[in-house]
């Protein structure tokens, strides 16, 4: 058993990882294709059989950035000098949390990720977790506006404008430093600690042990279009991390689905026929606070298509208010789908100078007035974006600008639309219609081409992205806590997979598995049972240790190694482009250094096999 070889494509000897049920999160990756995701947000060219591009999180002038089709990954060689799969790509970009970036992808290719809640929470049951949410919400609120321990919120809310009628109208609050004020606040009015926890004001930190989720911030109550309170979002007032922090996924509270301000700006979205749509809690309340009372908020997500469905009971008309950057992207990404939703054409407002809608409503009210009113179609902006970086006097500026617009152009359902930007786009290049309409064709005819998008399984169900020494090393950890003490030469990066990464941290930050699941998005919890429940074969605690051992040893040595072989190609490829010498001589010290740290693994694999020869013999006898 020592040390648990590898079975090349059936896991690791003797230990059960085959999964015949395909989880979520391995159906998304498998429908999921990395390189045109990153596509989207920065130009990808072949160079070999992978991809580069600039650098979509750094500034740069030559690409340092590498997408790696066959393995579903991507590394940045320059500033970044990071990597990972098309889920840390989703949460670097979109400053997301791991389950927002699996629900957006999920999203993108029609997968249904389903609710670790039953759907049929009765009535009467919902209502009751209402009452604690508003119980809980009025307890902040007297805690912001009477409370000694409430001055330092009180002075950063006056330090940004807000009186207390408008503190008064979004109930803003305070969360004491104590670890079950609120708790204890709660159950003295006769809340039970199961109906504390449903509503996730309070976390299990480990058995029969609870405490406040929400300490010494200032608090946002987010309700629904009816009133309802269903969740909150808590700011620190230092400069500690995370920044905000949200309740988890509850009976009542979805965040994906949820618009921050929709219960006052209900009835003037209805009767203005218009939402506007911005990024944070500071911008909707100043928005309302100037009379602009058709503002919500995406919460700092990128909006979905759930929120858009949401709106659109009360209005087809929507705009962005979005910085450059960020309306860019969502442009790109989210255009067509939107408008295909609503049936209407969605508008964005660009910021000027990098600003915020907080920002330019109090220095400016009338200027944001006239944004909202000039705000452009949202696929116009795109016209503009694109045709902005390409040189239009050249067939190759023409042939890009038309290749860039066809997938949005593709998009558009409704015939008329699609017609009219067709013809748009043949004025913009100065191309007759009819062979634009011929390439058009061509590139639809290739996309097809380019089907089916489902990726090869290896046996037992799991994709090419599942790694059985990953999901050993963690169904160690977590079945043998003793073992938390041995992974100091662990590092998070040697995780490949995302899912697996967010684990592992988890884990570092806690004391137990209650604690864990608290601390992990519920898209992760399934994937997290799997690896708690698996069967690992007999095994004494000194077999354990050197196995688990061998795992460490051999994550790292897989992650030097790939990152070895990407070097060498980059090197390669800079080589034969001519790349300054400077660019030359940092991959080459980057290619030693990961040669000496391959070269201390093979030298502790080494002495491990001696050692373990020892250990053989210490148990026959």
């Amino acid at each position: 058993m020592l040390p648990l070889p590898l079975n090349k494509g059936k896991g690791i000897k003797g230990i059960g990882l085959q999964n015949n049920k395909m989880g979520v999160i391995d159906e998304v990756k498998q429908r999921t294709d990395i390189v045109e995701v990153i596509n989207q947000y920065t130009k990808l060219t072949k160079a070999g059989r992978t991809f580069r591009g600039l650098c979509p999180f750094h500034s740069e002038t030559r690409p340092s950035f590498f997408v790696y089709p066959e393995q579903q990954s991507w590394h940045c060689f320059g500033a970044c000098n990071t990597g990972g799969d098309v889920f840390s790509f989703i949460m670097k970009k979109q400053g997301i949390d791991f389950g927002e970036a699996l629900r957006l992808l999920a999203q993108k290719t029609g997968i249904t990720i389903p609710s670790r809640f039953e759907p049929d929470t009765g009535k009467d049951e919902r209502e009751r977790l209402y009452q604690v949410n508003e119980a809980a919400a009025q307890y902040f609120h007297n805690l912001l506006l009477n409370s000694p321990a409430g001055e330092k919120a009180r002075s950063y809310l006056a330090s940004r404008g807000l009186p207390p009628e408008t503190i008064i109208n979004f109930q803003l609050g305070f969360s004491l430093d104590s670890w079950e004020a609120l708790k204890q606040y709660l159950m003295e009015r006769g809340y039970t600690g199961d109906e504390l926890l449903t509503t996730g004001l309070i976390i299990e930190a480990e058995a029969d042990k609870t405490h406040d989720r929400f300490r010494n911030r200032l608090m946002f109550p987010i309700y629904d279009i009816r009133g309802h309170i269903t969740g909150f979002g808590a700011r620190v007032l230092d400069d500690s991390l995370p920044k905000y922090l949200n309740s988890p996924q509850t009976p009542l509270f979805d965040k994906s689905s949820s618009v921050y301000g929709i219960n006052l700006a209900s009835s003037a979205i209805r009767q203005q026929n218009i939402a506007v749509i911005v990024e944070g809690y500071m911008d909707v309340i100043t928005a309302h606070q100037n009379g602009f009372n058709n503002v919500v908020a995406s919460m700092g997500t990128a909006l979905n298509e759930k929120q858009v469905s949401t709106l659109k009971k009360l209005t087809k008309n929507m705009v962005l208010a979005l910085d450059a950057d960020a309306a860019g992207e969502e442009a790109m990404l989210r255009s067509v789908s939107y408008e295909n939703t609503i049936d209407s054409e969605v508008k964005v407002i660009i910021l000027p100078g990098g600003k915020d809608p907080d920002d330019v409503i109090k220095q400016d009210a009338k200027l944001w007035q006239e944004l909202v009113e000039k705000a452009v179609p949202i696929i116009d902006y795109n016209f503009n974006m694109i045709s902005a970086k390409l040189d239009l006097t050249t067939s190759k500026g023409m042939s890009s600008t038309a290749y860039s617009l066809f997938p949005i152009i593709d998009g558009i359902k409704d015939e008329i639309r699609l017609d009219h930007y067709m013809t748009k786009l043949s004025q913009l290049i100065k191309i007759d219609r009819r062979k634009l309409e011929a390439a058009f064709a061509a590139y639809r005819a290739k996309k097809k081409t380019r089907k089916p998008t489902e990726k090869p399984k290896t046996p037992g169900g799991y994709t090419f992205l599942s790694s059985p020494v990953e999901e050993y090393c963690l169904t160690l950890m977590l079945q043998h806590p003793e073992l938390k003490d041995s992974c100091q030469g662990l590092l998070a990066e040697y995780f490949e997979n995302t899912e697996n990464r967010e684990i592992f941290t988890a884990w570092q930050q806690v004391g137990d598995l209650p604690s864990l699941k608290a601390e992990l998005d519920t898209t992760i919890w399934e994937h997290l049972d799997s690896l708690i429940t698996r069967n690992l074969p007999p095994a004494s605690q000194t077999e354990r240790q050197y196995s688990f051992t061998d795992c460490i040893l051999r994550l790292r040595e897989k992650f030097l190694r790939n990152l070895e072989e990407k070097q060498a190609k980059v090197l390669a490829l800079e080589a034969e482009s001519g790349g300054n010498a400077a660019e030359l001589a940092k991959l080459q010290e980057q290619g030693i250094e990961v040669s000496i740290q391959l070269g201390e693994v093979f030298a502790q694999k080494g002495q491990r096999r001696s050692g373990a020869k020892e250990v053989r013999n210490e148990l026959k006898e």
